[in-house]
Protein backbone atom coordinates (compact mmCIF):
# COMPACT_ATOMS: atom_id res chain seq x y z
CA UNK A 1 0.00 0.00 0.00
CA UNK A 2 1.11 3.52 -0.80
CA UNK A 3 -0.97 5.72 1.47
CA UNK A 4 -1.22 9.48 1.27
CA UNK A 5 -3.57 12.15 2.54
CA UNK A 6 -5.22 14.58 0.16
CA UNK A 7 -7.61 17.48 0.35
CA UNK A 8 -11.13 16.93 -0.90
CA UNK A 9 -11.46 17.83 -4.57
CA UNK A 10 -14.25 17.63 -7.13
CA UNK A 11 -12.43 14.57 -8.49
CA UNK A 12 -12.20 12.54 -5.25
CA UNK A 13 -15.40 13.71 -3.54
CA UNK A 14 -17.72 11.19 -5.25
CA UNK A 15 -15.52 8.27 -4.16
CA UNK A 16 -15.31 9.65 -0.63
CA UNK A 17 -19.10 9.94 -0.40
CA UNK A 18 -19.50 6.35 -1.71
CA UNK A 19 -17.10 4.97 0.93
CA UNK A 20 -18.68 1.93 2.62
CA UNK A 21 -17.79 0.71 6.10
CA UNK A 22 -17.88 -2.86 7.37
CA UNK A 23 -21.38 -4.03 8.33
CA UNK A 24 -22.48 -2.69 11.70
CA UNK A 25 -20.00 0.19 11.81
CA UNK A 26 -22.42 2.74 10.36
CA UNK A 27 -23.93 3.36 13.80
CA UNK A 28 -20.59 4.59 15.13
CA UNK A 29 -19.71 7.27 12.54
CA UNK A 30 -21.69 9.76 10.49
CA UNK A 31 -21.72 9.30 6.71
CA UNK A 32 -18.97 11.08 4.79
CA UNK A 33 -21.53 13.29 3.05
CA UNK A 34 -22.65 14.61 6.46
CA UNK A 35 -19.04 15.29 7.42
CA UNK A 36 -18.44 17.17 4.18
CA UNK A 37 -21.52 19.32 4.83
CA UNK A 38 -20.36 19.99 8.39
CA UNK A 39 -16.88 20.92 7.13
CA UNK A 40 -18.43 23.36 4.67
CA UNK A 41 -19.97 25.36 7.53
CA UNK A 42 -17.14 24.87 10.05
CA UNK A 43 -14.07 26.92 9.08
CA UNK A 44 -11.85 25.07 11.59
CA UNK A 45 -12.64 21.63 10.14
CA UNK A 46 -9.88 19.74 8.32
CA UNK A 47 -11.42 17.07 6.03
CA UNK A 48 -9.13 14.77 4.06
CA UNK A 49 -9.30 11.59 2.03
CA UNK A 50 -6.86 8.74 2.43
CA UNK A 51 -5.63 7.46 -0.89
CA UNK A 52 -3.94 4.19 -1.75
CA UNK A 53 -2.31 5.19 -5.00
CA UNK A 54 -5.33 7.02 -6.49
CA UNK A 55 -8.09 4.98 -4.81
CA UNK A 56 -10.03 6.55 -1.91
CA UNK A 57 -9.78 4.06 0.96
CA UNK A 58 -10.58 6.33 3.87
CA UNK A 59 -11.83 9.67 5.11
CA UNK A 60 -10.72 11.62 8.16
CA UNK A 61 -11.95 14.93 9.47
CA UNK A 62 -10.11 16.71 12.21
CA UNK A 63 -10.80 20.03 13.85
CA UNK A 64 -8.29 22.64 14.92
CA UNK A 65 -9.98 25.35 16.97
CA UNK A 66 -7.62 26.45 19.77
CA UNK A 67 -10.19 28.92 21.12
CA UNK A 68 -13.09 26.47 21.43
CA UNK A 69 -14.76 26.71 24.83
CA UNK A 70 -14.55 22.93 25.30
CA UNK A 71 -11.03 21.52 25.45
CA UNK A 72 -12.29 18.29 23.84
CA UNK A 73 -12.97 20.20 20.61
CA UNK A 74 -9.79 22.29 20.35
CA UNK A 75 -7.82 19.71 18.34
CA UNK A 76 -8.65 16.20 17.36
CA UNK A 77 -10.29 13.60 15.20
CA UNK A 78 -13.95 14.31 14.50
CA UNK A 79 -14.60 11.54 12.00
CA UNK A 80 -12.75 8.52 10.69
CA UNK A 81 -14.08 6.13 8.07
CA UNK A 82 -12.12 3.33 6.44
CA UNK A 83 -13.54 1.36 3.51
CA UNK A 84 -14.52 -2.17 4.52
CA UNK A 85 -12.04 -3.75 2.08
CA UNK A 86 -9.17 -1.61 3.37
CA UNK A 87 -9.65 -2.27 7.09
CA UNK A 88 -6.86 -4.02 8.95
CA UNK A 89 -4.22 -2.65 6.58
CA UNK A 90 -3.10 0.43 8.54
CA UNK A 91 -5.36 3.00 6.86
CA UNK A 92 -6.96 4.19 10.11
CA UNK A 93 -3.62 4.36 11.91
CA UNK A 94 -2.16 6.32 9.00
CA UNK A 95 -5.06 8.81 9.08
CA UNK A 96 -4.76 9.40 12.82
CA UNK A 97 -0.97 9.74 12.51
CA UNK A 98 -1.52 12.41 9.85
CA UNK A 99 -3.91 14.31 12.14
CA UNK A 100 -1.29 14.12 14.89
CA UNK A 101 1.38 15.39 12.49
CA UNK A 102 -0.81 18.32 11.46
CA UNK A 103 -1.48 19.08 15.13
CA UNK A 104 2.25 19.12 15.88
CA UNK A 105 2.83 21.37 12.87
CA UNK A 106 0.33 23.79 14.42
CA UNK A 107 2.04 23.62 17.80
CA UNK A 108 -0.65 21.45 19.40
CA UNK A 109 0.52 18.89 21.95
CA UNK A 110 -2.73 16.97 22.58
CA UNK A 111 -5.50 15.64 20.36
CA UNK A 112 -8.82 14.13 21.33
CA UNK A 113 -11.41 11.82 19.86
CA UNK A 114 -14.92 10.97 21.00
CA UNK A 115 -16.54 7.60 20.43
CA UNK A 116 -19.72 5.78 21.24
CA UNK A 117 -19.41 2.63 23.31
CA UNK A 118 -20.71 -0.59 21.82
CA UNK A 119 -19.93 -3.98 20.36
CA UNK A 120 -17.94 -3.48 17.15
CA UNK A 121 -17.17 0.14 18.04
CA UNK A 122 -13.85 1.95 17.64
CA UNK A 123 -12.72 1.99 21.28
CA UNK A 124 -10.12 -0.79 20.94
CA UNK A 125 -8.66 0.84 17.85
CA UNK A 126 -8.16 4.20 19.56
CA UNK A 127 -6.76 2.63 22.72
CA UNK A 128 -4.24 0.64 20.64
CA UNK A 129 -3.11 3.94 19.08
CA UNK A 130 -2.34 5.30 22.54
CA UNK A 131 -5.45 7.33 23.32
CA UNK A 132 -6.35 7.28 27.00
CA UNK A 133 -9.91 7.57 28.26
CA UNK A 134 -10.16 10.96 29.97
CA UNK A 135 -13.88 11.42 30.43
CA UNK A 136 -17.30 11.53 28.87
CA UNK A 137 -19.10 14.21 26.91
CA UNK A 138 -22.69 14.05 25.67
CA UNK A 139 -22.81 10.30 26.30
CA UNK A 140 -19.63 9.59 24.35
CA UNK A 141 -16.23 8.51 25.64
CA UNK A 142 -13.44 11.08 25.36
CA UNK A 143 -9.98 9.79 24.46
CA UNK A 144 -6.87 11.93 24.65
CA UNK A 145 -3.51 11.39 22.99
CA UNK A 146 -0.52 13.36 24.27
CA UNK A 147 1.76 14.23 21.38
CA UNK A 148 4.80 15.16 23.44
Amino acid sequence: MTLRLAELTPENLPAAVRLRLAPGQERFVAPVVESVAEAYVTPTAWPRVVLDDDEVVGFVMANFDPDHELPEFRAGVWRLSVAAGAQGRGVGRFAVDQVAAEARRRGVRRITVLWEQGEGGPEGFYLRLGFVVTGELSGETVGTLELG
